[in-house]
């Protein structure tokens, strides 16, 4: 029975494993760049995130940064602003810039001097393409189709890698220790095996988290969990003064309020609705809280930039609660730095499994065609003898 588990897990491993190999290999990688976003980002594109401060100069109203970005691109609509809680940061606005939603021309303004430090197609971003890879391999739908069914197989894999890597009494202390002075057959095993088995718990967690963005119905099933409804659709509501009277103070009206608000360090988005008819949405990270993730929103009138709703993180019910940690879980940004490392460290061991898992399979199949070609040369050995002696 044991023999049996054994060679069906081993088969399912190995052709599950060719099958989703690359893709695997594709999105491990690409996952171990993305831990580190939030801090490469400014780095990789320093003009358009960092800002010129000059000591002492205060930071211009958000009003007249936009007036700066409506002058310099007349024809494109206002979709959303960014403020990050860093002093040092621009303000990044987000243009219409085609018929798709993903479609975003963003802007990056100095907001103590109210110079357009740089622009540039959000599509067409490092981390941008990076994430495309990761989700759906640039491929949209049939992409997001492959990876999540990909997401499927590497699930079964360490499942099945399990059981093939289960010792025995014999074999008990080489199964949890790399012989790294080995050559480099045992090494690659080593390499394959056993980090695959100090890695699968966190493997698995990141795996299974990913399947969030891959199916609705897995998203689904959190809320049905803990709610005992579907997701519900969040939709800002409707403004509450008919007349737009705003002038020229409404989005420095809306970041005060904000703070006032919600006084904890944390980034700002002002998202505006497609609809005249809806209120701006606001949301705000909270740096201060234990984990990563937690976000409040504020819901503006339109007109006046007056407060008209709340929906703090607080008041969430259990189902969203629980969505929100799966991206810091995913991620690795639950804690910071050290969930950070590991989930780094981790991708990059998921990653080198299809690699070196494919070294096995290739030195397996090396072998049996020398086996092969020998038993054939054996055969042909005693017919020969055969001939001879007849």
């Amino acid at each position: 029975m044991k023999k049996a588990l054994k060679k069906l897990a081993s088969q399912l491993h190995l052709w599950l494993g060719i099958s989703s190999g690359l893709v695997v290999f594709i999105v491990a990688l690409t996952g171990s760049l993305l831990v580190f976003e939030d801090e490469l980002e400014p780095v990789i594109d320093s003009k358009f995130h960092i800002a010129a401060i000059h000591e002492g100069k205060p930071r211009l109203p958000l009003d007249l940064l936009t007036a700066k970005v409506s002058d310099a691109f007349p024809n494109k609509k206002l979709l959303r602003v960014t403020i990050e809680r860093e002093a040092d940061r621009n303000v990044i606005f987000g243009l219409k810039n085609g018929k798709k939603e993903k479609d975003i021309l963003s802007v990056a303004v100095d907001p103590y001097s109210g110079q357009i430090a740089s622009y540039r197609i959000e599509q067409d971003a490092f981390f941008s393409v990076v994430l495309r890879l990761h989700r759906y391999l640039c491929l949209e739908e049939t992409g997001k189709a492959i990876t999540g069914i990909s997401c499927v197989m590497f699930l079964i894999i360490m499942i099945t890698g399990l059981v093939m890597w289960w010792p025995n009494r014999k074999n008990r202390k080489q199964r949890f220790t790399i012989k790294w002075n080995a050559k480099f057959k045992r090494l690659n095993w080593d390499l394959h095996a056993i980090l695959g088995f100090y890695a699968l718990p966190f493997v698995f967690v990141i795996a299974i988290t990913g399947l969030v963005w891959s199916y609705k119905w897995v998203n689904n099933i959190i809320f049905m969990t803990f709610d005992g409804i579907p997701q519900q659709k969040r939709e800002a509501p409707a403004n509450i003064q008919p007349i737009d009277n705003h002038k020229d103070i409404f989005f420095q009206k809306i970041y005060t309020q904000t703070n006032q608000q919600l006084p904890n360090p944390g980034k700002i988005v002002i998202t505006l609705a497609d609809s005249d008819s809806l209120s701006v949405t606001v949301s705000k990270a909270d740096d201060h809280a234990a984990i990563n993730n937690i976000v409040n929103f504020l819901y503006f009138d339109k007109n006046n930039g007056q407060l008209i709703k709340k929906r703090l993180y607080a008041e969430e019910t259990k189902g969203m609660k629980v969505r929100r940690l799966i991206y810091p879980i995913h991620t690795g940004s639950l804690l910071g730095w050290p969930t950070k490392i590991l989930a780094f460290l981790t991708a990059l061991i998921a990653a080198s499994l299809p690699v070196t898992g494919v070294i096995i399979w290739l030195g397996k199949k090396k072998k049996g065609n020398k086996v092969a070609r020998a038993g054939a040369v054996d055969s042909r050995n005693v017919r020969r003898k055969s001939v001879v002696t007849n």
